[in-house]
C-alpha cells in the first residue's frame, strides 16, 4: 500500500484524492486506472456482495466476451446510437468490432439460441465484467473512467407481471446491495436513454461527488426480442418476443461512492463489510523483540479465526504508522506498544476512535467478538 502525503494535480474529488493517497489505484492513462493488491481487496468484497444478492434472486452468473461483433449492434438498431463513446475497431479480417459498453445485444442473441419454450422461462442471467466507454473527458478517478467493472443482468420473461416480479425482485436485492456496501443512497425516475424501454429507475449514492450513480434497472419490454428475433413458443405453440428487462450495478464505483460517504479528515472510514483487511495490528516499536513477537502472534491468531488482518512490521516511527492506518481506512486496529510487558494492548475501532485496553491473550477473540456483534465476522 504506497501511501503518499499528495493527491494528483487532476484529483477533483474526495475519493479520487483518497484513493490515489492510500495506494489503492494508479493512474495507466486518461480515464483508466490499475487496481494496486489492497484496492482490488475492496473491489472483490464488493463483487462478493453483489454475488451473494443476485444469486439469492435466482439469477444464473455467466461471463461474455468484452469483444462484440457489430453485427449484433446492427441487429438491434443500435450501432450509431451511441456516438463517440463505442470504441470500434476493424480486425485483419475486415470485420468492425467493439469494445462493449453493455450487453444487451451479445446476452439476446444467446438467448434465442438456447430458449425457444415457455417451460425455460422465466430466465435471469448476469455476470461482472469490464466495460468500455470512449468518455470525452474522463473526471473524479473511477468515477467516470475509460474501462470499469460493472455487473448486469437481464431476465427474460413469457409476459408482463413476470417482468414486473422481477424487476422487483431486482430492485430490493439493489437495496440489499448498496446497504450492504454501507451507502445511503436515493431511488429516482430516470431517463432510459440508449438502453431504451419505458422504465427505469436509477439509484443514486448521497456521496460528495454530484450525481453518483450506483445502479441502474430497467424495463425493456420487447426492444431486443423484436429487433433480433428472439422468440419463444407459448403453450399454445404462438410464436412471441421474449418480455426482457435489464439490470446494472457500477461495481467500481461503488468503491468510490462508499469512499466520498465514509471518510474524515483524516482519511477513509472503510465500512467494515468492504474493508481491504478488516484489522489492522500495529507493533508500536519493531526494534523490541517483546512487541514485535506479541504483534506477530495476534497476527496469527487473527488468521486462524478467519479474519482478514494486516501486519503493519515497518521500522517506522508509531505517528507515521497511525497516520497511514487513518489514511488507509482499516476498521480495527490493535496497538501492541509498552502495555505488552504487562500483557495489554490497546484496541483502537477507526469509525469514532474508540480505544479498550484488552488482555494480550483475549485480543483476537474480541476482535472476533466485535466483528460478529456488528455482522462482519
Amino acid at each position: 500500500m504506497p501511501t503518499s502525503k499528495e493527491a494528483p494535480r487532476d484529483a477533483e474529488t474526495i475519493s479520487h484524492k483518497l484513493m490515489s493517497r492510500a495506494g489503492l489505484i494508479d493512474k495507466t492513462s486518461s480515464g483508466v486506472y490499475t487496481y494496486l493488491p489492497a484496492g482490488y481487496r475492496v473491489l472483490r468484497n464488493v463483487e462478493a456482495i453483489v454475488r451473494r444478492e443476485m444469486d439469492r434472486t435466482g439469477a444464473m452468473e455467466l461471463l461474455m466476451p468484452a469483444l462484440q461483433p457489430s453485427s449484433l449492434w446492427k441487429e438491434s438498431g443500435r450501432l450509431d446510437k451511441m456516438g463517440d463513446e463505442m470504441i470500434r475497431f476493424t480486425d485483419r479480417h475486415d470485420r468492425l468490432m467493439l469494445f462493449g459498453p453493455t450487453h444487451e445485444e451479445v446476452i439476446t442473441d444467446i438467448v434465442r439460441k438456447y430458449f425457444s419454450s415457455w417451460k425455460q422461462l422465466p430466465v435471469t442471467l448476469y455476470q461482472i465484467q469490464t466495460k468500455f466507454r470512449d468518455e470525452m473527458r474522463p473526471r473524479f478517478g473511477i468515477v467516470r473512467s475509460r474501462e470499469f467493472l460493472m455487473k448486469d443482468a437481464y431476465s427474460f420473461e413469457i409476459d408482463q407481471q413476470g417482468l414486473d416480479e422481477t424487476y422487483g425482485k431486482m430492485r430490493e436485492a439493489y437495496c440489499r446491495i448498496f446497504t450492504g456496501c454501507g451507502l445511503t443512497f436515493s431511488i429516482q425516475q430516470a431517463d432510459s436513454g440508449v438502453i431504451g424501454g419505458k422504465f427505469s429507475e436509477e439509484f443514486v449514492a448521497q456521496g460528495e461527488c454530484p450525481e453518483l450513480e450506483v445502479g441502474h434497472i430497467f424495463k425493456l419490454g420487447t426492444q431486443y426480442s423484436e429487433s433480433m428475433k428472439a422468440f419463444f413458443r407459448d403453450s399454445s405453440g404462438t410464436e412471441k418476443p421474449l418480455i426482457m428487462g435489464c439490470y446494472g450495478i457500477g461495481v467500481s464505483r461503488i468503491v468510490a461512492a462508499a469512499i466520498e460517504g465514509n471518510h474524515d479528515q483524516k482519511g477513509i472510514s472503510w465500512p467494515v463489510s468492504i474493508a481491504p483487511f478488516k484489522v489492522l495490528v500495529i507493533p508500536s516499536n519493531t526494534e523490541s523483540g517483546q512487541i514485535l513477537e506479541t504483534a506477530q502472534a495476534i497476527y496469527q491468531s487473527l488468521g486462524s479465526l478467519g479474519i482478514s488482518a494486516m501486519l503493519d512490521d515497518r521500522n517506522q516511527s508509531a505517528g507515521m504508522k497511525f497516520a497511514d492506518a487513518d489514511l488507509c481506512g482499516f476498521p480495527v486496529w490493535v496497538i501492541v506498544g509498552k502495555k505488552a510487558a504487562e500483557g495489554k494492548v490497546e484496541i483502537r475501532i477507526r469509525k469514532g476512535s474508540v480505544s479498550s485496553d484488552v488482555e494480550t491473550e483475549n485480543a483476537a477473540r474480541w476482535v472476533c467478538d466485535f466483528l460478529e456483534a456488528n455482522g462482519q465476522s
